[in-house]
């Protein structure tokens, strides 16, 4: 029997429709499609059937995300090194910021190829290159 894998993962997030447009193209990039969206939240499905959620519960307590407290620190996710290439290139004007730039693309590590991203509420993903 194989292993697990991730089912779906699940992120609260504030200001949703703020932060909407960035997590569409980010996804979109990555060639995931939109599988759910309702008034409060929204989700893309990738090729292998796991997908990630995007939603502004009622009972999501006012604090900020910070992503150095007990938690989610970030979500790491892999595309090809073209792709990797291609969104790091166009974050800034899709309302990321390109982490550790100054080591990109090998910030994880010589032997470790991936985009550091975070948008505007903290919230940070790794593209790690296949």
């Amino acid at each position: 029997m194989d292993s697990a894998a991730i089912h779906h993962v699940e992120l609260w997030l504030p200001e949703l429709g703020e932060q909407l447009p960035g997590w569409n193209w980010l996804f979109g990039e990555l060639g995931w499609k939109p599988y759910q969206h309702w008034e409060i939240g929204q989700s893309w499905r990738a090729a292998d059937g796991s997908y990630v959620v995007i939603e502004q519960s009622p009972d999501l307590e006012d604090a900020p995300f910070r992503r150095t407290r007990a938690g989610i620190n970030h979500l790491a996710l892999t595309a090809p090194q073209a792709i990797v290439d291609r969104v790091a290139a166009s974050a800034p004007t899709n309302g990321w910021t390109l982490l550790f730039a100054h080591r990109h693309p090998h910030a994880g590590g010589a032997d470790h190829y991936a985009a550091y991203l975070e948008n505007v509420h903290g919230f940070e993903v790794e593209l790690v290159a296949t």
